[in-house]
């Protein structure tokens, strides 16, 4: 090679011509195996994304009530990561560096999201964004939220390694939001919502239950923790083209249909509220019967309430005007939950003072959401009053069904049936003639990231449909499937073709 380049006589066009033909040679072998092969693929989008998986579920902080009840001495196994705890900030350091070693140039944002970009020279194209949330709830799996993080750092990683990164006609970009969950600061969004520009400034003034604000925790982690600053994180909707979230299903159906992956059509609307209750606290064993005003029994019978609500919708409300009932349609994905009840003083021989709970709201009609919410406030206050306690309803969180968008999801279907195909002969996968389409009850960073522009999401089968809970658990090889399909998604999307023997052979005689 080196003699017929240093030749003299030779045209220039034709050096030209020899040292494309030989980088054109080398393009099958940078490439790699085909997608689902052994190799590079397999070692890094599943090996090294379980492991990798496995590295941040142990990053964690402590739980002394959890380490108390079960004397357990170092709390192995326990996970819990929420906004901006030094845990949170420990991961973020991890994430980085995976993000390098991918290839990408990384920053955080002012509200600590963490970016990984590779950004094509001279593109003009809008930026192509894949994320989820690296914040988890109390006693979390490992799954939730970081499976999609990695999996898109995989992805690009494989692209690297494969000389594709190179050829990338958009830029691409991984986002590791800071917060999805809520569970801090019980308003959910708080890392996604910054990036699509929705976040309040009066989000700044929110505390935990410690009484330190979003703003504290902001300054505490060297954030400017301004209205201006957070301003900064937003993105403008001209320079996306697009967002995609691969996140485990939370559910049990693709595990039912015997399928590792599906494509999301639509997320559930969702309504957060919290109900406070005050009475009269007392004494366990002097205040008669007859003469209480018992906050926990007004709670209890106000949970039951909701229950009955959400089970039996058609008994208490009316609303479409041919039948005079929700439809079976209508009702689809309606779920009400009570998921956590606070009394004080919280002593087992004194009437408590006051009784505080969460509900938790959903449903894939936005209309049967708003009347279930206005109904079962309007039964707080009758309850209450029957009772002679007080009570408020606190409307913390609203989001509306989130319809993903039908030419992603397409796309997000053929690369999960490219994949599963590609992958039948070497696991129990089956072919895929049609992927799973479906919707999800659960929240995700793609309704915040909706707002800014379309949005598309790629499910994993988990186990029982089992989250929220250290019992999550997704397959090796469905991992492989998920990371072999954000490939395969972003080479059909992103990807410009390699050039050919043949190709560069015209392109060198068009030149001449």
């Amino acid at each position: 090679m080196a003699a017929l380049l240093s030749c003299p006589r030779r045209h220039p066009s034709v050096h030209l011509l020899i040292l494309t033909l030989f980088i054109a040679s080398l393009l099958p072998i940078l490439d790699g195996l085909e997608l689902g092969g052994d190799g590079l693929y397999r070692e890094i989008l599943r090996d090294e994304t379980v492991l990798r998986l496995k590295e941040l579920g142990k990053l964690s902080s402590p739980n002394t009530a959890l380490l108390y009840v079960n004397q357990i001495s170092d709390g192995e196994g326990y996970l819990e990561r929420t906004f901006l705890s030094p845990a949170s900030i420990r991961a973020s350091h991890v994430i980085i560096s995976w993000m390098k070693d991918a290839g990408l140039t990384t920053w955080i944002d002012q509200m600590g999201n963490i970016h990984g970009r590779f950004e094509p020279t001279n593109s003009t194209k809008e930026a192509l964004l894949i994320g989820s949330h690296m914040d988890t709830v109390i006693d979390a799996g490992m799954y939730d939220g970081s499976l999609g993080i990695i999996c898109a750092i995989s992805a690009l990683k494989v692209l690297k390694l494969t000389g594709k990164l190179q050829r990338l006609t958009r830029p691409v970009e991984v986002i590791a939001f800071s917060d999805e969950e809520g569970v801090r600061f019980q308003t959910t969004f708080l890392g996604s919502a910054a990036v699509a520009g929705t976040l309040p400034e009066s989000i700044l003034r929110v505390s935990d239950k410690s009484g330190t604000t979003v703003q504290d925790v902001l300054k505490l982690n060297s954030f400017e923790a301004t209205a201006a600053a957070l301003g900064q994180a937003k993105y403008s909707p001209e320079s996306v083209g697009s967002y995609v979230e691969v996140h485990m299903e939370q559910g049990p159906v693709l595990e039912a249909l015997r399928y590792p992956l599906g494509v999301v059509k639509g997320i559930a609307g969702q309504t957060r509220l919290k109900v406070i209750i005050n009475g009269s606290q007392g004494h366990a064993g002097t205040v008669p019967m007859k003469l209480r005003r018992d906050p926990m029994v007004a709670a209890a019978e106000l949970v039951l309430t909701l229950e009955t609500l959400c089970k039996q919708p058609n008994k208490f409300l009316t609303y479409d005007e041919e039948c005079g009932c929700f439809t079976e349609e209508s009702l689809a994905g309606l779920v009400c939950t009570v998921g956590e009840l606070l009394t004080w003083p919280s002593a087992s021989n004194v009437i408590p003072g006051q009784v505080n709970f969460t509900v938790d709201i959903r449903a894939m009609d936005d209309k049967v959401r708003e009347t279930i919410v206005t109904s079962f406030s309007r039964l707080v206050l009758q309850r209450c009053d029957d009772r002679l306690v007080d009570c408020t309803v606190e409307k913390k969180h609203a989001a509306s069904a989130t319809p993903c968008d039908a030419e992603l999801t397409s796309q997000l279907e053929r690369a999960a049936r490219s994949t599963l195909s590609s992958m039948t002969t070497m696991t129990s996968s089956p072919a895929a003639a049609a992927v799973p389409v479906l919707m999800s009850g659960a929240g995700h960073d793609a309704m915040a990231m909706a707002r800014l522009t379309k949005v598309g999401m790629l499910f994993v089968r988990c186990r029982r449909g089992v989250s929220h809970s250290p019992e999550e658990s997704v397959l090796d090889d469905d991992v492989w499937a998920a990371g072999l399909a954000l490939v395969n998604f972003v080479d059909q999307n992103a990807v410009a073709p390699a050039t050919t023997p043949e190709t560069a052979t015209a392109e060198v005689a068009a030149e001449s």
